[in-house]
């Protein structure tokens, strides 16, 4: 896992998009954001570093995405462009990537909208990303186009994407996440 500001370049959101400004794992477990690193098992088998963090937080069920042309077929340009579209959910997006890589950009929030910036979270093989419920963010393949995760969730397996706007501004997932981070100092 790599993390770093998003240089905001218009071009291909596959690129690396590398502000050159890194963002420490500090930064991102403030945003809510939680890593662990663990090597995947034998055969794309879930080790049991991954089922005891699911145990801990309570992640009952899981399923297997298999994000690339082969693996979504005539729903994959469709679905490429619903992931980069920023969203929320009002659950906890759970992220263990069994191959490939890809890349969530995470919103560092600002005490004015024109000020917040991405943050670019590259994610590979044996990563374990916890993106916080009410954060706003979006995933993009990168130029390998495919990746292989295990999603896991708390309850039923469910993935609504609530895209930003005023009425997901005022959303009580995101509220709540927003009185979960600190102060913003205000210049």
């Amino acid at each position: 896992m790599r993390a770093y500001y998003f240089d905001d370049e218009p071009t291909d959101q596959r690129l690396p998009h590398d502000s050159g400004e890194e963002v420490s794992l500090d930064t991102l477990s403030h945003l809510g954001v939680l890593y662990w690193s663990i090597p995947v098992g034998e055969g794309d088998s879930i080790p049991a570093g991954v089922d005891a963090i699911a145990k801990e937080r309570g992640y009952k069920n899981r399923d297997t995405i298999n994000v690339s042309k082969e693996g979504l077929g005539d729903a994959y340009e469709t679905k490429i462009k619903g992931f980069f579209e920023e969203h929320m959910h009002e659950d906890e997006e759970i992220r263990y990537i069994l191959s490939g890589s890809g890349y969530f950009d995470v919103r560092k929030h600002a005490a004015k909208q024109d000020d917040e910036r991405w943050i670019r979270v590259l994610c590979e093989q044996g990563d374990l990303l916890v993106l916080p419920s009410g954060i706003y963010h979006r995933f993009t393949l990168d130029m390998n186009n495919k990746i292989k995760a295990a999603r896991l969730f708390q309850d039923e397996p469910k993935w609504i994407p609530h895209n930003r706007g005023v009425e997901t501004d005022v959303n009580s997932h995101r509220v709540n996440y927003l009185s979960t981070l600190p102060p913003i100092a205000v210049a």
